[in-house]
């Protein structure tokens, strides 16, 4: 009985033409990433070149809260860009000059570029959060800063997070009176709509942050 045997070949080879194309492929690929990564968030400039996170510590997380960057003494203000247009604010240095540190740091940093407001409610209306639900920050929290600003429409105040404090970077604006009258919990009051309020009242839980700029005086 005859014994049939298997043709054997040899393994096949990408020629070396098609290894530079696939090459050339993957450095398009990882510049492309780089450059999409640079543009939802460019590193800061001009009277903001020294307002640095702390050293991130994985994906839209910081070892800690940034270093103190803006001058207390002097005034802030903000445009944010959403889906519904612009909203322009004005912060509350003296009362929360932390918090509005911190906010300023991560905005000039694109930390906010792209983010859902995934939190609507009847008066108020949620952003901030990377992981889009609610549990998300930057990997720390802020201390209180309370103050006797008026809680109006249009206030900017720090969200809590169930049984452990204020987010370093989840925040809402509301867009009327708060029921019940102003709050007993601290949320760090630090800005306040001066522009685009009428945006504020449509925004939904389909609408994103596009950028916010940051003007000093």
């Amino acid at each position: 009985m005859m014994q049939s045997t298997a043709p054997t070949t040899a393994p096949t080879r990408l020629p070396i033409g098609s290894l530079a194309v696939i090459a050339v492929l993957v450095v398009v690929a990882v510049l492309v990433g780089q450059a999409l990564e640079w543009a939802n968030h460019p590193a800061p400039t001009g009277a903001f070149a020294a307002c640095r996170t702390a050293p991130a510590t994985g994906p839209h997380s910081f070892a800690g809260p940034p270093p103190m960057c803006i001058d207390k003494t002097k005034n802030y203000s903000a445009t944010i860009t959403t889906t519904k247009g612009d909203i322009g604010v004005v912060f509350l240095t003296n009362s929360t000059p932390v918090t509005v540190n911190n906010f300023i740091v991560l905005a000039v940093n694109g930390y906010f570029n792209g983010m859902p407001f995934f939190n609507s409610a009847d008066w108020y209306i949620q952003s901030g959060d990377p992981l889009g639900g609610g549990r998300g920050g930057p990997g720390y929290l802020l201390p209180d800063e309370p103050s006797k600003d008026q809680w109006s429409p249009g206030s900017l105040g720090m969200a809590r997070i169930p049984d452990q404090g204020l987010s370093g970077s989840q925040f809402f604006i509301t867009k009327s009176e708060i029921p019940n009258g102003p709050p007993t919990t601290i949320y760090n009051h630090f800005a306040t709509v001066t522009l685009g309020f009428d945006k504020v009242g449509t925004l939904d839980a389909t609408d994103r942050i596009l950028s916010i700029k940051v003007k000093k005086g």
